[in-house]
């Protein structure tokens, strides 16, 4: 059976989009070809990895990359994980469009241990809907 090819979308391609590759490879890997981008990609935020890691989920290899790689290429689903990029995203011929709508981690406020707790609330809410 031929892999389903999903591709997450945000807009820096730190956060929420690294997030969603990583814990539906981890769960489904044999199912799917996972990718992310993103729009504007702005490289990995460190708690990403952190926050991924307290999982058992290892992103620190993956790279933020920009969507503009990924034009031309076919997909099962293409799936926007924030509002902006929804709004940007061009149309992938045959995929399945689907947006869900996560707050940004990476700009939460207050403390490091505060955002911790976000990234971390952030990837649960991603897990809950993979």
């Amino acid at each position: 059976m031929k892999k389903k090819r999903v591709l997450f979308l945000c807009t820096g391609n730190s956060a929420r989009s690294q997030m969603a590759e990583g814990l539906l490879r981890s769960i489904a890997g044999d199912k799917y070809e996972v990718f992310s981008a993103g729009t504007h990609p702005k490289g990995m935020h460190p708690l990403t990895i952190e926050s991924m890691r307290a999982v058992n989920v290892d992103v620190s290899k993956q790279t933020s990359k920009d969507l503009g790689g990924f034009l031309g290429q076919k997909f099962d689903y293409v799936i926007t994980v924030c509002d902006r990029a929804k709004k940007a995203c061009p149309v992938f011929p045959g995929s399945v469009p689907i947006h869900w709508g996560f707050d940004d981690p990476a700009e939460a406020p207050g403390s490091r241990e505060a955002q911790l707790r976000t990234f971390e609330k952030v990837r649960d809410e991603i897990l809950g809907r993979l």
